[in-house]
């Protein structure tokens, strides 16, 4: 159960992550943040889960737009807009919701066979 709700909370992470950027998409010079996880392993080297490692920004060039009109524009008249490509971010928080699904769908398979277990001993 513990690494289902690992997962879950990893989830929910790059769900928050993918929702900001897709929110600042349009915020000229913004940075794609991509969450990063790793196994999380005991003291005996047991899979006990993931967690997250950090937000890491994107290293992908953020791209230049002709826009003499804008007020953040450079004296060559370029303004740098956001690396988010939202059609990525849309198929990653599928992904990603999918996952969060199919770790809610394993702590309540979990969840059942406890009970069940349960009522083999009264």
């Amino acid at each position: 159960m513990r690494i289902s709700a690992s997962g879950l909370s990893a989830e929910r992470l790059r769900m928050d992550t993918i929702t900001s950027n897709i929110a600042n998409a349009s915020t000229n010079g913004y940075v794609r943040k991509v969450a990063s996880f790793q196994q999380n392993l005991t003291e005996a080297g047991k899979l006990n889960g993931v967690k997250a490692v950090a937000i890491k920004e994107d290293k992908t060039d953020l791209r230049k737009q002709y826009d003499p009109t804008n007020p953040d524009a450079d004296e060559d008249g370029y303004v740098t807009v956001s690396n988010v490509n939202v059609l990525n971010e849309m198929a990653d928080m599928i992904a990603a919701t999918r996952s969060y699904e199919a770790n809610v769908d394993t702590l309540d398979a979990q969840k059942s066979m406890f009970s069940k277990t349960l009522e083999l001993g009264k």
